[in-house]
Order: C-alpha cells, then sequence, then structure tokens
C-alpha cells in the first residue's frame, strides 16, 4: 500500500467512525459502573440484614447479578445498556456475565455443543486468559521482588 492510499484509508476511518464526547463518555461508564457497584452493595446489605454468613454474602451477591446481567442480556437490554455506558457496563462482574451469555444465546442454533459448548467462552476466553497470564506474571515479580 502506498503513502497517499493509507492517507487516504485514514480519512475514510475517521469519516466512518463515530464522534464521541470523551469527557462525556466517562461521566457516563463512571456513573453506571459505580451504579452497578451500588446495587451490588445493596443485595449484599440484604443478604447480610436477612442472617447470611459474611463467608458467604460475596458468592450470594455475585450469583444475583450474574443472573440479573444474563436475564437483561437474554431481553436484550444489557446491550442498550452497554451502548450508553460504555466501559461503565463492562468491567463489573455483570459484563463478564454479559459476555458469557451473549455468545451462548447467539450460537445456541448452532447446537449445544458445538453452538453453545464451542462458543460460549468466545469474548469472555481472552480475558480469561490473559488475566490468568497477567496475574502470573505479576506473581512471578512479585516472588523475585521479595
Amino acid at each position: 500500500m502506498n503513502k497517499k492510499s493509507k492517507q487516504e484509508y485514514q480519512k475514510m476511518v475517521e469519516k466512518a467512525s463515530p464522534n464521541s464526547n470523551l469527557i462525556l463518555d466517562c461521566i457516563k461508564a463512571f456513573v453506571i459502573g459505580g451504579l452497578i457497584c451500588c446495587i451490588g452493595q445493596v443485595i449484599t446489605n440484604l443478604f447480610e440484614y436477612y442472617g447470611f454468613s459474611q463467608n458467604d454474602l460475596g458468592i450470594y451477591t455475585s450469583s444475583v447479578l450474574i443472573f440479573i446481567a444474563s436475564f437483561m442480556t437474554g431481553m436484550g437490554w444489557y446491550s442498550k445498556l452497554g451502548k450508553f455506558a460504555g466501559a461503565g457496563s463492562v468491567v463489573p462482574i455483570t459484563g463478564f456475565s454479559n459476555s458469557i451469555t451473549s455468545p451462548a444465546i447467539e450460537f445456541k442454533k448452532e447446537g449445544y455443543i458445538l453452538g453453545v459448548g464451542a462458543k460460549i467462552f468466545i469474548i469472555a476466553g481472552p480475558v480469561i486468559l490473559y488475566g490468568i497470564l497477567t496475574s502470573m506474571a505479576v506473581g512471578i515479580i512479585y516472588y523475585i521482588l521479595k
């Protein structure tokens, strides 16, 4: 590709890319992500109020948040939230739930083994892989420095 065609391509990309207001996008992500976390705290407080043990609060709260996000994904609401909130809806556990539920719904028509089973981690797989690799690298660095 010559230099002129690269510049033309860059102009086409800029023209086709949606304009976004970075400050507004950051505010929406912060507010929605914070709201999701506040909902999680309310759920935790409710479980605590009803006498669940401290050891189990995180498990129950995570399970409820995962269920809510999966339900919202199935109803088509989480994608709308994601378009509005951006990273604010992706970072919490609800975003991870969405990244598992979406492919499961999308590939269900291909069957449970070759569709859902084979492609359920198509989005979440790289997150898991690189999360584990990064944690191993940090652990090794920590071990060496200590």
